[in-house]
């Protein structure tokens, strides 16, 4: 795990500065390598790469980056190989000799043997920068789900290439708000594709690979989710097959050559986590919470307790409060480089400082939710459908049976949803599953009297969502709740990672996601929909796979809250004050999309969980981080 950054001349000319430009971008990605920095310029000067290292694996001097091989390619790369030993034996049996044990060389192994279709081979979590010195191609890659994250903007005919934007910004001329990202975020808090909040900067997107050859960067969907459902497969064998891919999963994410530890939520996903790696390993496991109890209905520690005595797992609780939250939150933006997802950053930054003292790596449960349908919008988008089903007496939906009675045991996952039941039905009934949908992720809602939507175009907005929710071509999505899940995992679970990513990395602590593991996915694909969700069950296939694992308190719990913050009770109490001024600050900006007459009014009126609040306290402290800092960030360029 590290900090990747590089710069290419477009027109493979000989560029100036290059080590001095490659040092100021490393340097702004520090916290993520702090075990290490190294640099590459090729012999012509046209592309250099820059490298801030956190050892891992191979930690000797033999595994630093950038790694050159001696058939001439150079590569860069952030991230972690699962599958580095079988590309290794393959390769030495070709003939190749390695002169490391870490997992990048077999990076450059892969793309020897295999040509552009290196990252087909790949099992893990990576974005990847690689020099051609002989075909003179720069090859931008990141891993399927976008674990890992990797930016690029061009100025001047040059090319510059960063995991994080804060390390781009000495370069962009000038540091503007990218409007239509813009738009997305204060409607779903996040992009739907490669624009990023930052005019100019874009994202690799998850599964895709670029090649920058002659001046043009070609994009490549290397690849795609494909929901080839099997319908003659019984109950059981998928279930035994889920068992035996998760474990290897396990087994693999669990490979590395220092301590792993474990969040610890004590949902399902967590706590399944944690139980598994604890029977991998020969030490006790170390796992990390974070709990809130200033108010009620903030602390599920019980939860987490119970799933570690179960495995006999060493819990480290950390408590939160509201001391010193403006310091945290100004860390959190500057760490995100742009607001995505909602106020659970706060508390994972605080939590992954905790663990970076103890451990170097950490297993997350992140993906569980989307892969396997764990959300609560899943069963009222469901709820809707089968309403619907018993009053006009049509009982399919796809393949997916949807019945009253059937859901209705599960109903009661939905006792602390009133308000979001409520706004959702108050916006229609019984309307396309797609319009429904959109209801259901869509925040304007909680901006609906601080923002003015009408300087925005909100048709452009639905029509990007529905580019992913209807998306054609290999995704042959046959019920509502594949596509509810599919929306999700492409659009919102990379949000999550996002932070998954920076709040971890801001602490130089390396985090991985088991269940985002390619095989598990693809397996996942293929099982209906009425098997994986039946009878609104959320998580079903993972109870039915492991509630043996797992203490009957996690398995039988039907109140997950996904680490709530009592943004709401501050709001209106110890930050009110201080959260007023910020909204104050971002008033006088005098943005056009924002009711400045009732901005401030949020505090008083928002509701318990709502993302508003968060949003545009996120949106001022974003403009004085980046916006504010321009010439700051314009004089390192010159520095």
């Amino acid at each position: 795990m590290c900090g990747v950054a590089g710069v290419f001349s477009l027109g493979n000319q000989r560029l100036t500065n290059v080590r001095s430009r490659l040092e100021t971008m490393v340097g702004l990605l520090s916290h993520r390598g702090p075990d290490g920095r190294g640099f590459w310029i090729s012999d012509a000067g046209s592309a250099g790469f820059g490298h801030a290292r956190l050892a891992v694996m191979d930690t000797s001097a033999a595994g630093a980056q950038p790694m050159t091989s001696p058939r001439g390619p150079t590569v860069v790369f952030n991230g972690m190989i699962y599958n580095y030993e079988e590309i290794r034996t393959s390769a030495s049996r070709a003939g190749r000799k390695f002169r490391s044990s870490c997992d990048t060389e077999s990076i450059l192994a892969a793309y020897e043997a295999f040509g552009l279709d290196f990252v087909k081979h790949l099992r893990g979590m990576f974005a990847i920068g690689l020099w051609d010195e002989e075909r003179k191609e720069l090859i931008l890659a990141r891993d399927r789900f976008g674990i890992k994250p990797l930016y690029y903007t061009v100025e001047n005919e040059t090319l510059y290439f960063a995991s994080e934007v804060k390390a781009l910004l000495p370069f962009v001329s000038n540091i503007e708000t990218g409007r239509a990202a813009l738009e997305e975020y204060l409607t779903f808090q996040t992009q739907l594709g490669s624009e990023t909040m930052f005019q100019g900067v874009h994202q690799v997107m998850p599964g895709e690979i670029i090649v920058v050859r002659n001046g043009q960067l070609v994009r490549t969907q290397y690849w795609e989710i494909k929901y080839e459902v099997n319908y003659q497969k019984p109950e059981a064998e998928f279930v035994e097959e889920l068992q035996e891919l998760f474990e290897n999963s396990m087994e693999l994410h669990l490979k590395s050559d220092v301590e792993v530890g474990t969040y610890l939520s004590g949902g399902i996903d967590s706590s399944l986590i944690t139980s598994l790696a604890s029977s991998h390993q020969s030490r006790q496991l170390k796992a990390f919470h974070g709990r809130y109890l200033e108010f009620p209905g903030y602390d599920e520690s019980g939860f987490a307790q119970a799933a570690a005595d179960n495995s006999n797992v060493e819990l480290h609780i950390k408590d939160l409060d509201s001391s010193n939250v403006l310091s945290h939150l100004r860390k959190v933006i500057y760490h995100l480089d742009y607001p995505v997802a909602g106020p659970g950053s706060l508390p994972q930054f605080l939590i992954s400082a905790e663990a970076a003292q103890k451990v170097k790596v950490v297993l997350g449960g992140q993906g569980g939710d989307e892969i396997f349908g764990g959300y609560a919008r899943y069963l009222i988008g469901y709820l809707e459908q089968a309403l619907r089903a018993a009053i006009d007496g049509s009982s399919k939906n796809g393949n997916f049976v949807v019945t009253l009675e059937s859901i209705v045991p599960n109903l009661g996952l939905l006792r602390e949803y009133g308000p979001l039941l409520r706004k959702f039905w108050s916006q229609g009934l019984f309307g396309p599953m797609d319009e429904r949908y959109f209801k259901l992720v869509s925040r304007q809602a909680d901006l609906e009297d601080t923002v003015d939507w009408s300087v925005f175009d909100k048709d452009r907005i639905f029509e990007s969502y529905l580019g992913v929710f209807n998306s054609p071509g290999s995704v042959s999505k046959e019920a509502y709740f594949d596509s509810m899940t599919h929306f999700d995992f492409k659009t919102l679970l990379p949000a999550l990672l996002h932070v998954e990513d920076r709040m971890s990395m801001a602490h130089g602590l390396e985090s991985r996601v088991p269940f985002l593991d390619h095989k598990i996915v693809e397996f996942a694909a293929t099982i209906p929909a009425d098997v994986k969700f039946k009878s609104g069950e959320l998580k079903r296939m993972l109870k039915l796979a492991f509630s043996d694992r797992l203490p009957a308190k996690i398995n039988e719990r039907r109140d997950k809250m996904g680490f709530p913050v009592p943004i709401a009770e501050w709001s209106k109490g110890a930050l009110g004050e201080e959260f007023t001024g910020l909204l104050e600050s971002l008033r006088d900006r005098d943005l056009d999309f924002l009711n400045s007459k009732v901005l401030t009014s949020i505090l008083s009126t928002a509701p318990k969980f709502s993302r508003g609040t968060w949003a545009l306290l996120s949106l001022e402290l974003w403009h004085e981080q980046f916006h504010d800092q321009a010439e700051v960030f314009n004089e390192m360029s010159s520095s």
